[in-house]
């Protein structure tokens, strides 16, 4: 299906796209873009979520050794607020293609909706657990991701960051309603425009 075209085999060069923190009420969303090396296959990739932190972390390090490129990058917080959950991470997702130090020929993206490219691009729902690259850029979007929420943790103490990364726990709902919202959480999102009296 993908090696339907005029280019010869040896130069079609996929990358695999996917995200971390759609659902968060706070941090920036998370993309990753990874060109997996087809001489160098890493074994135990797949969805991020099916793996223990520490798995992520090791396959991280192997990803970011052996693949052909990769790149992370985000959508702030501000432009989630902006434009849309949705069009933020289609936007990291830009990003993290356009930071890539190898232009890729075909862009495989974990979903049922693709950004805007210059090369042709296909989502394909539950990717992260069925093509390599996919899986291995759900990896690098999710540790840089809770990296970062550990980090905010210790600037925004009290919200249990570290713990859940953002996600709407009860622990992280109570402490929104205690603390009030931090310039970290997403205010366009339904439990913090209702703690700030915006429902």
């Amino acid at each position: 299906m993908l090696l339907a075209c005029d280019e010869p085999v040896e130069h079609i060069l996929i990358v695999g796209v996917d995200e971390a923190g759609r659902g968060p009420l706070a941090g920036p969303v998370c993309a990753a873009a990874v060109i997996l090396d087809p001489e160098r296959p890493i074994a135990g990739i797949g969805d991020s979520k099916t793996l223990s932190a520490g798995r992520r972390e090791r396959l991280e390090t192997l990803i970011q050794e052996q693949a052909l490129a990769w790149a992370v990058a985000w959508a702030s917080v501000a432009e989630i607020d902006q434009l849309n959950i949705l069009q933020a991470t289609l936007l990291a997702m830009q990003r993290a293609v356009a930071a890539l130090s190898i232009q890729p020929t075909r862009a495989l993206i974990d979903g049922n909706q693709c950004p805007a490219l210059s090369i042709p691009a296909e989502a394909i729902v539950g990717g992260d657990g069925v093509i390599p690259a996919i899986g291995a850029a759900s990896i690098l979007a999710k540790v840089a991701r809770d990296r970062l929420m550990c980090e905010l943790d210790a600037e925004c103490p009290g919200y249990g960051f570290a713990q859940h990364k953002g996600y709407p726990t009860r622990a992280h709902r109570e402490a929104l309603v205690r603390l009030g919202p931090s310039r970290w959480h997403r205010r366009s999102f339904a439990p913090v425009r209702a703690v700030l009296g915006h429902d």
